[in-house]
């Protein structure tokens, strides 16, 4: 609270004069260093526009990403429910996406590629967080915001390594609210490695559904975990 009200006064100033994006990165980055988060990278992400392909396995990731990516993100629409998280998040450019409509695919597709021509975007294509032993299958729908995209655009995995994943993963029924309280109850620190992956290239960008598997692929193979279709790999 104190270092949010500490940022306040400059984030509505640079809100007047259109550069609210400035900030919010930087300021997630801090929580994370406040909630106990010690953010390793590997790699760098590419420049220009970019679509960055994560796994996903707590809250934490926005924090990590965010401030190893200088990203926004697309999030779960229910978000956009309360009031104070939603103004939080848009301080961020997140972009709100309703996945159980699927009548609304198109228009959240467009959105996406709106939001890409301002600046880097995050998605997490297995739709909810995983446990930290397997990737759950990625889904292919927002990536046709980039299917068919011009040269410019570039869309790079990004591979989340928690050194206790299975012990930070937010998963299941457990409360956000429980969640939040056992990780900052830690006494050690939250080590994660955001590895940015290569960028995909031909053939793997074909379409969407490539996309998704080329991505999956990638990303299973730096965290050497399985999918949820494949099997655990021998101890």
């Amino acid at each position: 609270m104190a270092l949010f009200a500490a940022i306040l006064p400059a984030q509505l100033l640079l809100t007047l004069i259109g550069r609210r994006s400035l900030l919010p990165p930087h300021f997630l980055r801090w929580v994370g260093v406040l909630a106990g988060l010690r953010v390793l990278r590997s790699g760098r992400p590419a420049a220009g526009r970019v679509l960055l392909v994560a796994n996903h396995t707590s809250w934490l990731d926005i924090l990590a990403l965010a401030g190893a990516g200088n990203s926004a993100f697309v999030a779960k629409g229910e978000l956009a429910g309360h009031p104070a998280l939603k103004w939080l998040c848009e301080q961020n450019d997140t972009l709100f996406i309703a996945r159980e409509q699927r009548g609304t695919v198109a228009r959240q597709v467009a959105q996406l590629r709106s939001a890409l021509a301002r600046r880097r975007m995050t998605i997490f294509p297995e739709g909810t967080t995983g446990d930290g032993t397997a990737l759950l299958p990625f889904k292919s729908a927002l990536l046709s915001a980039v299917e068919a995209a011009d040269p410019g655009m570039t869309v790079q995995p990004v591979a989340l390594e928690y050194e206790e994943a299975r012990h930070i993963a937010w998963h299941g029924t457990e409360p956000g609210g429980a969640n939040i309280l056992r990780i900052l109850a830690r006494l050690r620190p939250v080590t994660v490695t955001v590895r940015f992956l290569a960028p995909l290239a031909e053939p793997e960008l074909a379409n969407r559904k490539a996309m998704a598997m080329a991505a999956e692929r990638r990303i299973a193979e730096a965290l050497a975990l399985p999918t949820l279709s494949q099997p655990a790999p021998m101890p």
